[in-house]
């Protein structure tokens, strides 16, 4: 959750940030959700983050549904 906590805030204030874990093995499902202060700052996010790498893995980044 830092790292991504960190990799968005350089776009704006980061309100809060979810990983979604496994309730077994409590591993990262490699997803989760991260809710910004600005939506106009959360578009630019995902127009600089989408298709980045982050510790080796592509991540795609969209508005939720």
């Amino acid at each position: 959750e830092q790292d991504l906590e960190k990799l968005f805030g350089v776009h704006g204030k980061v309100t809060t940030c979810n990983l979604v874990l496994d309730d077994k093995s409590g591993d990262s499902k490699g997803f989760g959700f991260i809710e910004m202060e600005l939506e106009q700052e959360a578009m630019v996010a995902v127009e600089k983050l989408h298709g980045t790498k982050l510790k080796q893995n592509k991540i795609r980044v969209k508005p939720a549904d």
